[in-house]
């Protein structure tokens, strides 16, 4: 067993996990069987790191007194050792070549200052500005000093050399002293660059890495055409597989293009219209924060109203049933087009714009998840109005067309309870998302997630096509329901709605103003980021009570289908699947961000997502 090395109390150096910045740090206990040491920093964070990561005080303060070592007081000496030896050492002004020698002597004492070692004092009390130090992401201004630790070793023989080069030349010109300063800050700059782009690539690949994203891309598109075609049998069982397959010919038709395209850019319109508050978003990792034009919801008014003017004039909506696998196929080749130019344009991004999850440098992986965090064009924001507006209304047209359709098809005069019932379940779903669309911007769609493929495609087709797989299957497979069986589903539909609404509505808020005195009854713990953890209300009664009210819905939009085919419930498969998904990402993600105090929120928070049983 070996043996221990740090005594409890001890003050010592210890690493921050994910960084290379030490702080001071009190060791607090060890584990003989995971050989970790439990270690407490300057604002009570508790961490367990390994031998590796500590360092004793002494071997700090070897380094720091090693990069300082050339004082003012040694050069001085030096100096008067240098002096010809007839000319006195008091009594005489100096000459203006030693003051131009002492005061690019200050210079050179300041520049190897910089290089020294940071040291933080244990006993001193952060401020609110490097809050973001204790979140395992490092300011410019740390990474900066980052670099130089690394510098240091890397430049101090050329510097040494440099300067007892200078001590005993006579009088070096000023232009060449210029040009070796000149070309020694851009040498330093250039390595930090070089050292800063290297650190920020993504290491840990999600979605199995570039082989499981390149399958993705082929994967989604494949699984909306093949739930689309399945719904189109007269037998649309699991054992009819694989569909019928219409001919390539018949998939395109330049004029349903033409259509995407307008609803697309009429959409755009109407997110431009200078209508509705504008809000900030949370702080990007620069400390920047975006505008967004909150009008979505108006948006959705205008577009009703254009509905209703074409209807009016008699045009035949139900030509979006008739034509729909030709839809979704422009809608894909759109998403693959918007997906290039993306990342194309991301090419030239700041480092510090890109998204944290796809900045792998594989083009696959960078592609499918997304490299800019918020591309914009001027103040139009291509991530925030795709997440809302396209998809999402164009899913509430599609369902009213089947509605239509089906009335025409089975000679109806009014539509079946079962579509009365999907329509109005999901109508709520959008009509309260963007009723509340200020709250997406707290979502790890905009703050953590590239605008890539996987987005673009999820919001122009895959919502739509998808989403409204309970309307289009009940246009060809029309299921009665009864009135008591119609007023149980509507009850469990509100109480999803009721644990969803709620249960974002407070993280939301929370997330906006902890100090909020309508929240004063909400219990957190504390983290070292500066955000606190809910233990009480929704979120300590299971970690994603959001995700519970989204099952229980999903399960309420697919009840009217009846039980004759499992298809209409691949959405209720799905979004578990998804929300699974989802729900470990934000697992490893937090346990990542928030360290012991996210173990502490598990342990007062044991389920996941269904009470008692996940």
């Amino acid at each position: 067993m070996p043996n221990r090395r740090f005594a409890d109390g001890e003050v010592v150096m210890g690493r921050w996990p994910g960084s290379v910045l030490y702080y001071e740090v009190q060791v607090t206990s060890y584990d003989d069987v995971s050989h970790l040491y439990t270690v407490k920093y300057k604002d009570g964070t508790e961490l367990a790191l390994k031998e590796s990561d500590i360092r004793s005080q002494s071997s700090f303060k070897h380094r720091k007194s090693q990069s300082s070592s050339s004082s003012p007081s040694r050069r001085s000496s030096s100096r008067s050792r240098s002096r010809s030896p007839g000319r006195p050492a008091k009594g005489r002004r100096r000459s203006s070549s030693q003051s131009r020698e002492h005061k690019d002597d200050k210079k050179k004492t300041i520049q190897e200052t910089n290089l020294a070692l940071p040291v933080f004092s244990f006993n001193q009390k952060p401020s609110e500005n490097n809050t973001r130090r204790y979140n395992g992401e490092p300011d410019s201004t740390e990474r900066n000093d980052t670099s130089c630790l690394i510098l240091e070793q890397k430049l101090k023989p050329d510097l040494e050399v440099e300067r007892v080069l200078e001590q005993y030349s006579l009088r070096p010109r000023k232009e060449e002293k210029k040009k070796e300063e000149i070309y020694s800050e851009k040498k330093v700059f250039e390595t930090i660059k070089t050292i800063e782009k290297a650190s920020s690539k993504t290491k840990e690949l999600e979605f199995g890495g570039r082989i499981g994203a390149f399958t993705l891309i082929f994967f989604l598109p494949a699984t909306v055409f093949y739930l689309l075609l399945m719904c189109k049998q007269d037998d649309p069982s699991l054992m009819n597989f694989p569909p019928p397959l219409p001919a390539l010919e018949s998939l395109w038709e330049p004029r349903v293009f033409g259509v995407v395209l307008l609803w697309f850019f009429l959409q755009a319109l109407f997110y431009l219209l200078p209508i509705g508050k504008v809000v900030e978003g949370l702080p990007l990792s620069n400390g920047r924060k975006l505008q967004y034009r909150i009008n979505g919801f108006y948006a959705f008014v205008l577009t009703a109203a254009a509905i209703g003017t074409l209807l009016y004039f008699q045009f035949e909506l139900h030509y979006l049933y008739d034509h729909f696998m030709q839809f979704a196929v422009s809608a894909a080749a759109f998403s693959v087009g918007l997906s290039i130019f993306l990342y194309i344009r991301s090419l030239k991004a700041p480092e510090e714009e890109l998204a944290p999850g796809g900045n792998s440098g594989y083009f696959v992986y960078d592609f499918f998840t997304g490299h800019e965090l918020n591309p914009r064009i001027g103040s139009f924001d291509l991530k925030y109005f795709c997440e809302l507006r396209p998809g999402l209304i164009g899913w509430v047209v599609i369902n009213l067309a089947m509605l239509l359709a089906e009335m025409k098809i089975h000679n109806q005069s009014m539509p079946s309870l079962s579509m009365v019932l999907v329509n109005s379940f999901q109508l709520l779903y959008v009509v309260d998302a963007l009723w509340n669309e200020e709250a997406v911007l707290t979502t790890m769609d905009i703050t953590h997630d590239g605008f890539g493929f996987m987005l673009v495609f999820g919001d122009l087709v895959w919502v739509p096509f998808v989403y409204s797989l309970q309307a289009f299957y009940l246009v060809g497979h029309p299921t009665a329901v009864s009135w008591p069986v119609a007023a149980a589903i509507t009850i469990l539909n509100c109480i999803g709605y009721y644990i969803f609404r709620r249960a974002n509505s407070q993280k939301n808020s929370f997330r906006r103003n902890p100090s909020d005195p309508k929240l004063a009854y909400l219990k957190f713990i504390p983290t070292a980021t500066g955000k606190g953890l809910l233990v009480t209300g929704w979120w300590g009664f299971v970690r994603h009570p959001n995700y519970l009210g989204d099952i229980i819905m999903a399960l309420a939009w697919s009840l009217p289908c009846g039980f004759n085919h499992i298809l209409p419930y691949f959405y209720v498969i799905y979004f578990i699947c998804l929300l699974v998904h989802r729900e470990a990402r934000d697992e490893h993600h937090c346990k990542q961000k928030y360290g012991l105090a996210w173990e502490r929120y598990c342990q007062r928070v044991p389920y996941r997502i269904f009470p008692y049983i996940y």
